[in-house]
């Protein structure tokens, strides 16, 4: 009987895009780095992303998230493999931007009174 050996899973990637001011601290954690991308230029990572069919956590901020980018609204669509959550701006009070919050907040109304 041949040995079999367990094909480890491939690694998860992990991104910021977003502003300059943030993408030092998560470069130094490790992330790939995309500091004040344009649409095009998410666009063309995310692109990638889905195209390799890489695992990925990516993380970008409120102004890539609401920007009309298709790459990022067919990862959001799909779920699963890549996981995308969105950051405020360093100069903004916290707010969630995702479907759990909306749902959250058309359940309970905006508790942070804003």
């Amino acid at each position: 009987m041949t040995a079999h050996t367990p094909v480890p899973p491939s690694a998860t990637r992990m991104l910021f895009l977003g502003a300059e001011a943030l993408a030092d601290g998560f470069r130094l954690i490790g992330f790939e780095t995309y500091p004040d991308p344009s649409a095009e230029d998410a666009e063309r990572v995310l692109r990638e992303i889905l195209r390799e069919r890489d695992s990925a956590f990516v993380i970008v901020d409120d102004a890539l998230m609401r920007a009309d980018i298709p790459a990022l609204r067919q990862a959001r669509r799909e779920g699963g493999r890549i996981v995308i959550v969105s950051v405020p701006p360093l100069s903004a009070a916290p707010k969630l931007e995702s479907e759990v919050a909306a749902r959250l907040a058309a359940m309970f109304g905006n508790v942070n009174g804003g």
